[in-house]
């Protein structure tokens, strides 16, 4: 993919050059003039290509492939302005995870799920949660 992307920036480079060189280099005696308009002529070539770059790109999007992922988060409860609990189904297994700044610690690991795909997450994720960690306690 990055070489299709390739190609046709290569081609607009070699004709945009090409086409601000040539009425530069017929106006060789115009001394201060035609440097700044060569220099404008470029600065405006570069930045066109810049736009028009970001907008393929953002067209295009990430180059990594998007299907396949086999991490999910299910659910997030903020516990004050940086840390949470986050509720996260990794191969099948679902792990409840503390999250503040520059550290990620895991609290639990889930025998059965919590949040199963089909049903809707509610608000009463807390009390499941609740009602979870007090039976795995318990002999």
């Amino acid at each position: 993919m990055p070489r299709l992307l390739a190609l046709p920036v290569v081609l607009l480079v070699g004709l945009s050059c090409s086409a601000v060189a040539a009425p530069v280099a017929a106006q060789t005696d115009n001394g201060l003039m035609g440097q700044l308009a060569q220099l404008g002529g470029g600065l405006i070539v570069v930045l066109g290509l810049i736009f028009v770059l970001g907008y393929l790109l953002r067209r295009v999007g990430p180059m990594a492939p998007q299907g396949g992922q086999h991490i999910r988060i299910i659910s997030s409860y903020p516990l004050g302005p940086r840390d949470r609990l986050a509720l996260v189904e990794v191969g099948g297994q679902q792990l409840l995870l503390g999250i503040s700044p520059g550290r990620i610690s895991n609290l639990h690991v889930f025998e059965e799920p919590v949040v199963t795909e089909g049903e809707a997450i509610s608000s009463d994720f807390s009390r499941k949660l609740q009602a979870l960690l007090k039976r795995e306690t318990k002999p």
